[in-house]
């Protein structure tokens, strides 16, 4: 069909995800048609590189073979199982095991769901399960960061702490509080040990406040995606997760983002030996090629759960598509790429040419911060560098940068407060990396030539 036909057929009927239905039928779709390693096609034939891996979810890049065989296999042997009434398939149980055996050594059960707003979801109900069933029921408030995504759905989208998460949805819940979020560039404090005890003190504070009897859980990202790729100090979240035992609240990591690869190892948790009560996932689970999400979580909250009942009482959660067996066997698949097929130590092997060239552009007169943890990292945008001020919003800054870049063929985040996020696949090449920044540096140049732009500048 005609790109102009299809586009129309968009407008009138598809609703897009975090978007202005009004502006969206104004602007109408970028339709995109193929993918192939790092590089996308659009429905035009303009090939894109792509430096934000889909939506930070197709780690291994597009068109591995074997993650199509191992899809079609499955379809033509199990397309579908249900998990309900004891049923199980092969490839799910697998894959249980599997992440188990990856994950911090605290995690022992696994469920599935579709993705990580519903991992986030499932979290919030077995947590309020949980301390039902070990007799504290008070427990119900739970504390996430300023900055922090967690998802969409009807009680996650509350502990995300972005306003159009918010806007006329009656969010946050009485029951949903924010900490400061740790980070270092917008930072009064001076150093990584101050910013540390800083956060730990806000979430002892926060507790004091509402009662430790009250607090439920404190959820966090090892590193804030969606809010603007902000990294915190090394040992910031070993430090909240030991001031959460402290305080008996469940300590839950969200690593939707960050998991599989993102910041180098398999899971960010493993480079602080961090031992979360529950852990969710999505995105490079599947790298994309299929819906799948997991809440995990550890013994304890498991017979906290199973124990709180008598026997024959169901535990009332529950997805059609958990534990889809095709997606299941796409994600053994994809886990095996990481591990045996060398992706993992591709993007560890290149971490220092992406953090070196994010860098590079801190002499660029629009360039405030770079920032990174494996292939995971921003560039934030500032009209002075020495206030760090931020650009007006009527400048649009963000929407400027986003046409110039897909006329320089290149795909990343530009965030609403001019924050550049990128998340190149683990399959990227030293040449992807130079073309990224080649592109980058010139859409810098194109948009600070705006005498717009320029005049913002102070």
């Amino acid at each position: 069909m005609q790109t102009s036909a299809l586009a129309a057929l968009d407008r009138s009927h598809l609703i897009h995800p975090v978007a202005s239905f009004r502006e969206h039928e104004e602007l109408g779709p970028i339709i995109l048609k193929s993918g192939q390693g790092a590089y996308l096609t659009d429905h035009q034939d303009k090939q894109l590189l792509d430096a934000f891996s889909g939506l930070w979810c197709v780690n291994t890049g597009y068109g591995q073979e074997s993650v199509i065989r191992a899809a079609t296999e499955q379809m033509q042997r199990l397309p579908y199982a249900t998990g309900y009434f004891h049923f199980a398939s092969e490839p799910a149980i697998l894959l249980a095991k599997k992440l188990v055996d990856i994950s911090p050594a605290s995690l022992k059960h696994v469920y599935f769901t579709l993705g990580g707003s519903d991992a986030v979801d499932a979290a919030i109900r077995y947590i309020t399960h949980y301390h039902n069933s070990i007799g504290k029921p008070a427990k119900k408030h739970f504390i996430s960061l300023q900055r922090g995504y967690h998802g969409s759905s009807s009680v996650g989208a509350g502990l995300t702490a972005l306003p159009n998460f918010h806007y006329h949805f009656n969010l946050p819940l009485p029951t949903q509080h924010y900490l400061p979020s740790p980070y270092p560039y917008r930072s009064e404090l001076q150093g990584d040990e101050a910013i540390i005890a800083a956060s730990v003190q806000s979430l002892r504070d926060k507790v004091d406040e509402l009662g430790a009897d009250n607090v439920a859980a404190f959820f966090c990202e090892p590193i804030q995606g969606s809010g603007g790729v902000v990294v915190p100090p090394k040992g910031w979240l070993k430090a909240m997760q030991l001031a959460c035992n402290q305080l008996d609240i469940l300590f839950v990591v969200d690593e939707v983002i960050t998991g599989f690869g993102r910041t180098g190892p398999m899971f960010a948790c493993l480079d602080e030996d961090v031992q979360p009560d529950l852990m969710t996932m999505a995105k490079g689970l599947t790298a994309g090629y299929a819906p799948m999400g997991a809440v995990m979580m550890s013994d304890r909250v498991y017979n906290g759960i199973a124990d709180g009942a008598p026997m024959s009482t169901v535990v009332g959660h529950g997805q059609t598509y958990s534990a889809h067996p095709v997606s299941a066997a796409v994600a053994l698949e994809v886990l095996r790429l990481y591990e045996e097929g060398g992706l993992l130590e591709n993007g560890r092997r290149l971490e220092p040419v992406f953090a070196g060239g994010l860098r590079a552009l801190l002499d660029h007169p629009l360039v405030g911060d770079a920032r990174s943890r494996g292939l995971l990292g921003a560039l934030e945008l500032v009209a002075d560098k020495q206030t760090k001020a931020r650009f007006a919003p009527e400048l649009k800054l963000h929407d400027r940068i986003f046409q110039v870049a897909y006329r320089h063929g290149l795909v990343f985040r530009a965030f609403g407060d001019n924050i550049l996020g990128f998340a190149p696949a683990l399959c990227y090449t030293q040449e992807d990396f130079a073309l990224m920044f080649a592109r980058l540096r010139a859409i810098l140049d194109e948009v600070l030539a705006q005498p717009e732009v320029r005049a913002a500048l102070r």
